[in-house]
This record gives structure tokens, sequence and C-alpha cells, in this order.
């Protein structure tokens, strides 16, 4: 019922903002410079200061002229990101080498760049830049001036330690990196599947009003109708009897007359009397509205409709048949040849269950089916296609349907029965809360234009 593709949701989301990268630079350059003066001016201890203060410069320089470059709010592509951050990660590299190599505990600070490229650009990209900040490691392990110490002689740390620096950095090169890409795509995955989400209730939703305005098109019609057919009443008892004239007026009223029938029918749809069956319908009006569809594809669907105690009724809800009907139509996608739906209610419960008889869901993927873009069950046992029916539509169908109060369980038939099983549990005060509401409304409204009427 509905084909979204995943690639390209993110792509805008993902390209990093510039006046991130110029606040992130701007602390680092104040962190550079608090360490350094207060290593020269406070601890006395002896190191390259001015070199030192010319490469802190560089990244002012960098983030001044980026400033003046663009505004703000643009948006850098992936090259000049991956650019700007293998900068970071040289000019971090240069100012260890003046100030000790590894054996500097800010050495850790190669971590930061690898960090913000995970969340913001490709893999592939984050991968280089991750090389690069291992090799400036690997590096600076060997060719660096000496720590700033105090005492008689330059600290001298043993190369075993420093091998654990260089270890501790790449592992955490490692970790952090795809530790930051799982958590930054899926959060984006989960938006973009959550604005589709509400595109497709909107859409929904403005179809449902589509009665509403028809019946606002017939009131409004209502009017000039009537004087229409009050004029063809004038002329039809002006016309000549057993004349072409009179022939043409009379066919004039019954068609102006089957116009106002219409138009009535339009009317009704507004009303609570006569358009009821728009706004309230039974659980099995709701499984056959669903089920409708389908029925043209070639699919046996066996429908069962139980419970104890009066039938629950529920308000017309978009999102709870879109629903429905996208998981009936997965459900068709992937039968061989039978689709059971059973729905069942209590006096405290109401459950709908759909079965199909295909391949079901493969054990590897079930816990995490219903999640944005998980699309691996497969077609048929013989190998067919494994990449439609299940992604972002079952996701959207998944939320609108738990919007409803219902809980949707996901799982495979027992044996030996094969197919996937969807069921779908709601208490039944919640299944029925919005039509409550509804009679309220309504009944509110019909003492209102009570009291209103002149006794």
């Amino acid at each position: 019922m509905l084909s979204i593709a995943p690639t390209g949701l993110g792509r805008d989301a993902r390209k990093l903002k510039l006046d991130t990268i110029v606040r992130l630079r701007w602390l680092a350059v104040l962190g550079q410079s608090a360490a350094v003066a207060v290593v020269k001016l406070e601890l006395g201890y002896s190191l390259p200061f001015a070199a030192c203060l010319a490469v802190i410069g560089c990244a002012a320089a960098m983030n001044l002229w980026m400033q003046v470059r663009w505004p703000a709010s643009h948006r850098l592509d992936d090259d000049s990101a991956t650019g700007l951050l293998a900068f970071d990660i040289l000019q971090l590299a240069a100012l260890l080498y003046l100030t000790g190599g590894l054996q500097n505990p800010f050495s850790i600070l190669f971590l930061a760049p690898v960090l913000i490229s995970a969340t913001a650009l490709t893999p592939k990209r984050t991968l280089c830049l991750g090389g690069l900040a291992i090799a400036c490691a690997t590096a600076l392990a060997f060719y660096h001036r000496k720590l700033p110490w105090s005492g008689d002689g330059p600290l001298e740390l043993p190369g075993l330690y420093v091998g654990g620096i260089w270890t501790a950095i790449m592992l955490g090169i490692a970790f952090t990196g795809m530790f930051a890409y799982r958590v930054a795509e899926e959060a984006r995955q989960l938006s973009a599947a959550l604005a589709a989400t509400e595109l497709v209730l909107a859409r929904e939703q403005h179809l449902s009003q589509l009665d509403g305005l028809a019946a606002a098109a017939a009131h409004e019609l209502g009017t000039p109708l009537a004087t229409i057919a009050l004029v063809a009443k004038e002329l039809d008892l002006q016309a000549p009897a057993g004349s072409a004239m009179k022939e043409d007026t009379t066919l004039l009223r019954e068609q102006v007359e089957r116009c106002r029938v219409i138009l009535s029918k339009l009317t009704s749809l507004g009303d609570d009397e006569g358009g009821g069956f728009l706004e309230r319908m039974t659980l099995s009006h709701l499984i056959e509205e669903v089920v409708g569809p389908e029925r043209a594809f070639g699919i046996e669907l066996k429908v069962e409709c139980r419970g104890d105690g009066p039938e629950p009724v529920c308000r017309r809800s978009p999102g709870l048949l879109y629903g429905l009907g996208n998981l009936i139509d997965n459900a068709a996608d992937f039968a061989r040849s039978t689709i059971w739906i059973e729905a069942r209610w209590s006096a405290d419960q109401v459950t709908v269950e759909i079965q199909d008889d295909g391949p079901g869901f493969k054990p590897e993927i079930l816990l995490r089916v219903g999640e944005p873009y998980v699309t691996t069950r497969g077609r048929d046992p013989s190998g067919g296609d494994t990449g439609s029916g299940l992604g972002l539509g079952l996701f959207i169908a998944k939320t609108l349907i738990e919007r409803s109060g219902a809980q949707l369980s996901l799982s495979n038939a027992a044996p030996p029965r094969e197919g996937a099983v969807a069921r779908i549990a709601w208490p039944r005060d919640e299944f029925e809360r919005d039509v409550a509401d509804l009679t309220k409304s309504s009944s509110a409204e019909t003492l209102s234009e009570t009291e209103a009427v002149p006794i």
C-alpha cells in the first residue's frame, strides 16, 4: 500500500552545519590555548611556546576564513566536511608533535574528529578519517619533541606504556566510530520514518474529510437548485400540451428532482443520523472494509468474526484503516493461496489476528521486524523476492495501529503450520473510546439545537 525508498530520506539531515564546526573549533582553540599557557606560564615548563601558538593560530585563521566565506546556516557537503575534519586531525597532530607526542595525555582528542564524522558522514569517509588519525598517532609514537616536564631531565615513559596509549587510541577510534554511526543512523531512519508516517496519516485524514466537503457543497447548491426547479415548473405550466417544449420542460423537471435527491444524500453525510455509518463502524464492518480491496488479487481470504456479547463499535479512523490494510496487503504479497483473518471480542478485550500461508519471517530478523527498513522476509522458500513488502510500510502500519491504543505483535505460526502471524489486541474500552466521545459530542449538539428552538 505504500512504497517509500529509504535512499536519500536523511540526506539533508546528514550534512554538517557550518556553525557547528565553527563553534566546536573555537572551543578547541580556547582549550588548546589555555593548556599551552598554563604549562608555560603557570607551571613554568619548557616548551616551544611560539610554535604552539602558531599551530593554534592556524585553526583560528581557518575558522575566521569559514565565517567570512559562508553564512552560519550553510550546510557543508561531504567533501568540505571531510577536508575540515582532516585539517583538525593534522592540526592536533602538529600540536602534539611539539608537546610530547603520544606521551601527552591530550592525545586522546584524536577521537573527536572521527566521532563527528561517524555521526554526519558516510562510513567510507569515516574510515578514511579514522585511518588518518591512526597514521598520525603511529608517527607520533616515534617522532615527537620531548614532553614538557620539570626537574633536571625530560620525562621518558616506557615504550610499552606508549604502545598501550597507541592501542587505546586505535580501539577508541574503532569502537566510538562504529557506535556513534549506528546510533546516529538509527535516529535518522526513525526520524525519516516518523515523518513519512505523519504524511500518510495526513493523507488519509484528508480523504476521510471528503464526505464533509461534499455535504457542505450540497448545502451551498441547494438554493440555486431550488430556483432552477421553480423556473422549470413555471415553464412546464406554460408549455402547450404535446409540444416539444413540453417534453423538454418535463425532462428538465425530472433531472432537477434527481439532482435534489443526490444533494439530499450528500447532505446526510454530514448529519449524525443520516451519516452515522461513516462515523461509526462495527468490528466486522472494519474488517470487511480493509479486506474488500484484496479480494480481487486471487488470494483466498477467510474472515471469521465472533465473540461474547454485543459486537464492539469503533469510530472510523483513517490511521487504523490504513494500518490494518497495510498488514493485510503485506500478507497478500507473501501468501501462497490463503489468508485467515479472525476477529474476536469479549467483555474486556478486542483482538484481530491475520495469518498467511507464506514463508513467514526469517528467525534472524524476527525480533527486529517492524523497525524502519527491515526488509528481509522472503517471497518463497525457493529464493524469491527478499526485499519487498516489509520495510517502512510495516513500520508506519505499526505506528498507526498502536496510536489507536492497540498492541501489535508479529510472529511465525506454530508448527506444523507455516506463515506469518500479526496479532492486534485492544482493551475493549480503548477500542470503543472514540465512539463514546462522539456520542457525547452529538448529544451535546442535539441539546444545544433543541434549546435554540423557540417554544
